[in-house]
């Protein structure tokens, strides 16, 4: 049963508590204030099963669940972590509205709603936190910029040994749990992982010779550790020297893909694509704006492939920038072509001859570079540095709450 909120929280020990304690600190202070229009959870209610609104046991409070998902973007803990901290943590209770005599919600709980909500739900949410800037604080942006990022998949550097050995274990558990069903009639299924294993530490060692046989004695020894089908095909193309379009990187995160974005300290990085638009109501230095939902797809996609898609959401938000501020990875007809509804005055590509005098180029130059600051500023204050959720599906769902407590941090900011 769906419940958004629980009311009033608080308790007869809340009034034996120091003043100071009962007192949130400013920036809790400020999100506390926005999160209490009951509006922003109305995106949650509308997701939800109808058979399941009124019926079954209840959950906990949304407006909780919400708090305690913005607080872990936040602080970058762990489910575990955040149910820790928030239970020892007056303020942190206080602020998630959670009273001094109950418990904190079970780490599975959060993990499971976070789950079943999805990324859609979430970037509803950022919808309404954008609508209500613009409701209330008149946000008319002026600009936008947008660049695109890798979101880092929950995988280890993959190798086609290290693949085979994860290929192999997960078969061996799943013929295990299919032997406890049928029984052992059908047979034995031995389990190759051990040997896989040791292959893979002899590969290790070989890689670590100063022969130049060395090469050769890798590919060997991987290709005896074939197991899994995918895998097996990844191996034989790459010993045959042939290009591999749709590689594997990961039995457990299957739709990560390699990814190369030219960067000097990582040429290769393993995960997603997903592109940023930010909107702010001027360019100049330090302007801080809101962000949309972000744009993504499998594999790697060219910039100028997203584009469309964040153009449609800005269609569906009302915005029209007069500036746009691309990435030099744009190209030029494409771009145009996607923001050609927007009717933007003028579109600026880095490192692309403009029209326009060269005060406004370098204005453009200087505020299309803020992107890439807004970006490691995500990565590194807000969790989107690597998605600790699986699969496409779970990457959307880790970077929409990430961008929602980026919103709602860069809206009570403007409040106050």
């Amino acid at each position: 049963m769906l419940r958004l909120s629980d009311g009033q929280v608080e308790s007869l020990w809340d009034d034996v508590l120091p003043g100071e304690v009962r007192e949130l600190p400013q920036d809790l202070a400020a999100l506390d204030v926005l999160l209490r229009d009951l509006v922003l959870l109305k995106p949650i209610a509308s997701q939800w099963r109808a058979e399941a609104v009124s019926h079954g046991r209840p959950t906990i409070s949304m407006e909780s669940y919400v708090r305690l998902m913005v607080v872990k973007q936040r602080t970058g803990w762990g489910y575990e972590t955040l149910v820790r901290e928030v239970s020892d943590s007056l303020h942190l209770r206080r602020f998630c509205l959670i009273a001094l005599g109950e418990r904190v919600p079970h780490e599975s709980t959060v993990r499971k709603l976070t789950r079943r909500l999805g990324a859609d739900v979430v970037e509803e949410l950022t919808r309404c936190v954008i609508a209500k800037a613009q409701r209330e604080m008149r946000l008319k942006p002026r600009a936008a910029r947008i660049d695109s990022t890798v979101v880092e998949a929950d995988v280890r550097y993959p190798s086609d040994a290290a693949l085979s050995l994860d290929g192999a274990r997960t078969l061996a558990r799943q013929a295990l749990k299919l032997t406890a069903l049928v029984g052992t009639d059908i047979g034995h299924v031995r389990d190759r992982s051990r040997a896989l294993g040791r292959r893979l530490r002899a590969i290790s060692r070989t890689v670590g010779r100063r022969t130049g046989e060395r090469k050769a004695q890798v590919l060997a020894l991987t290709e005896q550790a074939d197991r899994a089908e995918r895998v097996s095909a990844q191996i034989k193309q790459r010993i045959a020297g042939e290009p591999i379009p749709d590689r594997l990187v990961s039995m457990f995160d299957p739709d990560a893909r390699p990814i190369r974005k030219g960067k000097l300290g990582k040429p290769n990085e393993f995960g997603y694509v997903l592109q940023i638009c930010e909107i702010t109501q001027n360019t100049r230095r330090g302007a801080r704006g809101f962000i949309l939902p972000a744009s993504t797809m499998p594999g790697n996609p060219p910039e100028s492939k997203l584009l469309p898609h964040t153009t449609r959401e800005l269609e569906r938000l009302g915005l029209r920038p007069r500036e746009v501020a691309l990435d030099g990875g744009f190209e030029r007809r494409p771009s145009t072509e996607a923001l050609a509804r927007l009717v933007p005055e003028r579109v600026f590509i880095a490192g692309r001859q403009q029209p326009g005098s060269r005060r406004t180029q370098r204005r453009l130059a200087r505020y299309r570079t803020g992107a890439e600051g807004r970006i490691s500023h995500l990565k590194r204050s807000y969790g989107l540095r690597r998605s600790r959720l699986k699969g496409q599906a779970g990457m959307r769902t880790w970077s929409a709450w990430s961008i929602l407590a980026y919103n709602l941090d860069t809206l009570a900011i403007r409040t106050t």
